[in-house]
């Protein structure tokens, strides 16, 4: 397939980026080789979700502990509770939508804001993509924020993109439409959280990640908000170097989530979780 026909797969030869496929193939396949994954594998995929949902919160502001978040039942009110709550119906919800992915990511992507505002705004902004002059609620993210229209034309792009079918590595597919979703910020709220939710859709969907224990939301909490943001910068400026950046941080929180599921995995092997 042609660069021209095929614009992610050209993505694929950006300095860097086929050393950081590899690597991050490397190590999740080292993850699903571990003993307990043959036995246990359900248990790593809850606590991922988990863990990764946690992940993402922090990075919306939230920055909860893990016990905290596992013991915490009450998610309705505002604030912080109502962020970790949307990361969590988030993560449950990624899984179930991967077939309708394939055929309409914007549908998928409507839903995914739908499940994050999880009712708490019951007005027509939900689930569609802003339109002018409606305003953006994502503090972490002070990028210029892209006007509407463009926003409607650079999502419908996307989804051609996805839909058609690319032979770019699973991780460049991902961090494009993570770094994409966070550039354009299509909705009044949730982004943050809609763009990582996407990422692991992909992961997963993909093959790469079949059963969802490799959290690349842990990893970019643990990288930090300013290292995230330093990464999107060169995303956004859409220089070779930028957007090469960009996919070696996505590959390395991809990284940092499977470091994070074969200490999990090694816990359970020694019957301490």
């Amino acid at each position: 397939m042609s660069t021209t026909a095929d614009p992610l797969a050209a993505l694929g030869s950006l300095p860097g980026v086929a050393d950081s496929v590899d690597s991050v193939r490397k190590a999740v396949d080292r993850v699903y080789g571990h003993r307990v994954m043959r036995r246990r594998s359900n248990e790593i995929t809850s606590e991922a979700a988990l863990r990764g949902a946690r992940g993402s919160a922090a990075l919306s502001g939230a920055d909860w502990e893990l016990e905290e978040v596992r013991r915490r039942t009450d998610f309705g009110s505002e604030g912080e509770p109502r962020t970790v709550g949307a990361a969590l119906r988030l993560t449950a919800e990624a899984g179930q939508l991967l077939s309708v992915w394939r055929q309409s990511p914007l549908r998928v992507l409507a839903r995914l804001h739908l499940v994050a505002a999880g009712g708490d705004r019951p007005d027509e902004t939900v689930g569609r993509p802003r339109l002018p002059g409606e305003p953006v609620a994502e503090p972490l993210v002070g990028l210029a924020l892209p006007d509407a229209n463009e926003v409607s034309g650079r999502l419908e792009g996307l989804a051609g993109l996805l839909i058609a079918g690319s032979e770019a590595p699973a991780l460049v597919t991902a961090a494009v439409v993570h770094g994409e979703l966070l550039a354009l910020r299509p909705f009044g709220s949730y982004n943050g959280l809609v763009a990582r939710a996407a990422e692991r859709i992909v992961l997963i969907g993909s093959g790469l990640d079949p059963k969802s224990v490799c959290p690349a939301e842990v990893g970019h909490a643990e990288l930090g908000a300013d290292a995230y943001l330093t990464a999107l910068d060169g995303y956004v400026s859409g220089t070779p170097e930028g957007v090469a950046r960009w996919i070696a941080h996505c590959a390395r929180a991809v990284e940092l989530g499977v470091r994070e599921s074969t200490a999990v995995c090694e816990a359970l092997q020694r019957g301490a979780a």
